[in-house]
C-alpha cells in the first residue's frame, strides 16, 4: 500500500491497514497513512460540529480526529474493523439531567438522515453512562457524546484514575477496589437521576394536587442528595489516588 492516495483506498484496504496496526506490524508507510487517514475526517467533523452550534444552539466541545495512539491502542483492545470505529472525530455535549439529554439527543437526530443511537445509560460499559448519536456524514463516521453533568462527573474520575492508578480502569482492568466503588457511584448517580426525572414528570403532570406536593416537599432531598454525590467524587479523587500509590495531584 505504499505511497496509496487515500482518496483510492478501498473499505477492505482500509480494514487490512487496521489489521497490520493491531498486530504490530506497523511500517513506516503504514503510520502515515494512518495518520492521513484520521485527518480525512475533520471536513465532516466540522460540518457535524457547526451544526450542532447553529441549527440546535448546543454547545459541543471536542476534538477532529483521534491521535494515531489512541487509534491503534483500541484496535488492539477491541475487535473492531478500523473502517468500523465510530469515534474517531466526535465530540461531547454535557446536560444537566436526564430530560435534557433526552430532549439533545432527539434534537441531534433531526440533524442528518444517517444516524444511530448507542444508549449507554441502562447498559453501561464499565460504569460508564452516556448516550453516543453517531452520524455518517460524506462516508465518515462523527460520534457525538451527550452526558449529564453527574454522567461526565463520572466519567472525568475514570479518566483520571486510569491515568494516576492503572490505565485499564476506565476499561474494566485494574485495581479491583477501584472498579468496585466505580460501579457503585455509577449506580448510585443512575439511581439519584431517574428519581430527580421522576420528580420533574409529576411536577408538570395535572397529578393529584397530594403527590405534587408531596413530590414538591421531596426537592431539597434530591438537591442534598446531588450535593453529596459530587462531594464523594471529589474525595474519591482525593483519596483513591494516595492509597493506590498514585501521584498526589488529582486537580483538573
Amino acid at each position: 500500500m505504499k505511497n496509496a492516495s487515500l482518496s483510492r483506498l478501498t473499505k477492505n484496504q482500509i480494514d487490512r491497514l487496521g489489521e497490520r496496526l493491531r498486530k504490530g506490524d506497523i511500517s513506516e508507510d503504514d503510520h502515515q497513512l494512518l495518520d492521513s487517514y484520521r485527518r480525512s475526517f475533520s471536513g465532516s467533523y466540522e460540518d457535524v460540529f457547526g451544526r450542532i452550534r447553529e441549527q440546535i444552539g448546543l454547545e459541543p466541545t471536542g476534538r477532529s480526529a483521534k491521535s494515531t495512539n489512541s487509534i491503534i491502542e483500541k484496535l488492539r483492545r477491541e475487535s473492531i474493523r478500523l473502517s468500523q470505529m465510530q469515534d474517531i472525530a466526535g465530540c461531547r455535549i454535557v446536560v444537566p439531567d436526564l430530560p435534557s439529554q433526552g430532549e439533545a439527543v432527539e434534537r441531534l437526530k433531526m440533524l442528518f438522515d444517517n444516524v444511530s443511537i448507542d444508549d449507554r445509560r441502562e447498559q453501561p460499559s464499565h460504569g460508564y453512562r452516556a448516550v453516543h448519536v453517531i452520524f455518517e456524514h460524506s462516508g465518515k463516521l462523527v460520534e457525538v457524546q451527550v452526558r449529564t453533568s453527574l454522567q461526565h462527573r463520572w466519567a472525568q474520575l475514570s479518566e483520571k484514575l486510569s491515568d494516576v492508578v492503572d490505565s485499564t480502569i476506565k476499561y474494566g482492568g485494574g485495581d479491583r477496589d477501584v472498579a468496585i466503588i466505580l460501579g457503585v457511584m455509577s449506580e448510585k448517580i443512575s439511581s439519584h437521576e431517574s428519581a430527580e426525572a421522576r420528580h420533574l414528570e409529576i411536577m408538570a403532570s395535572d397529578e393529584e394536587d397530594e403527590q405534587i406536593y408531596h413530590e414538591g416537599m421531596r426537592l431539597p432531598n434530591l438537591m442534598n442528595e446531588r450535593l453529596s454525590i459530587n462531594q464523594m467524587l471529589d474525595a474519591i479523587g482525593e483519596v483513591i489516588p494516595r492509597m493506590k500509590g498514585g501521584k498526589d495531584d488529582f486537580s483538573d
